[in-house]
């Protein structure tokens, strides 16, 4: 407790954690990479686009990371529980889990197939559940436990008119896992946390931030229910991850954390 009070910046510190990241070359994934590696983890980074896996790694290694990389979409349990042994073989452990691997497919309901349903919650819901599982049974075995981060969004507490029934629905799910997975590994000394951002800056979002009438017209609407009156930026997700990855978040579980600048109070 006296290394608390002399140093509480401690409770923050994830040198020389292992931590397996999927999704690691989407936008949250990336960010996620790179925030932990430049706070000293060593990194396990899973993708199914090998190139662009290739390109975070090396951004990893340049923060002075370990990482291995493992170019693999989670998609089944065997897959899973592969990319949680690797992660014990080349490092000796799994201390954090971050699932930023997902999809979205935006069509309205009509449009929307029941085929491109399935596989936005086979992404979202399945695969978060499956790596999940596959952690716990890990971080049972050892005495520090682990930290799981999963990655849900605004939407998976509101709505959207634009055709979001897959995407909403599956985030809403997320949270469901979140919550009863916090409950469940609760005297496990396994937290269970997810972040939800809303808009935030990435190659998908890049237009949303340009200066032109319809990215002008778009952010005027948006940020009109934004207290912080801006969108997000990649900065906006490490201080939130740091905290659910690190001790600062042990009596933290079950917890839904909006990055949004305020956007779900409203």
């Amino acid at each position: 407790m006296a290394d608390t009070w002399t140093n509480p910046l401690g409770l923050f510190d994830v040198k020389d954690k292992v931590a397996l990241i999927t999704g690691a070359s989407g936008a949250f994934g990336a960010v996620a990479a790179k925030a932990l590696a430049g706070a000293g983890c060593k990194l396990v980074l899973a993708a199914g686009n090998e190139d662009a896996l290739r390109a975070v790694a090396e951004e990893c290694e340049a923060l002075g990371a370990s990482v291995k990389t493992i170019a693999q979409r989670p998609t089944t349990s065997e897959v899973c529980d592969a990319l949680v042994e690797a992660s014990v073989e080349s490092f000796g452990s799994l201390d954090i889990l971050v699932v930023a691997s997902g999809m979205n497919k935006v069509a309205k309901i009509n449009e929307l197939t029941p085929e491109d349903f399935s596989n936005v919650m086979d992404a979202n819901v399945t695969q978060s559940w499956l790596l999940a599982r596959a952690a716990t049974k890990q971080m049972m075995t050892q005495p520090k436990g682990g930290k799981i981060v999963l990655v849900s969004s605004a939407r998976g507490l509101l709505g959207h008119p634009a055709g979001y029934t897959a995407y909403c629905a599956s985030k809403a799910a997320v949270d469901g896992i979140t919550k009863a997975l916090g409950c469940e590994l609760g005297t496990d000394n396994i937290t269970v946390n997810a972040i939800a951002p809303t808009v935030f800056r990435s190659p998908l979002t890049g237009w949303m931030f340009e200066e032109n009438d319809k990215a002008k017209g778009f952010r005027d609407g948006f940020l009109a229910r934004v207290p912080k009156g801006r969108l997000g930026e990649p900065e906006d997700l490490i201080g939130p991850l740091l905290f659910l990855a690190s001790d600062a978040s042990a009596f933290y579980t079950g917890h839904i954390l909006y990055a949004d600048g305020g956007y779900t109070a409203g």
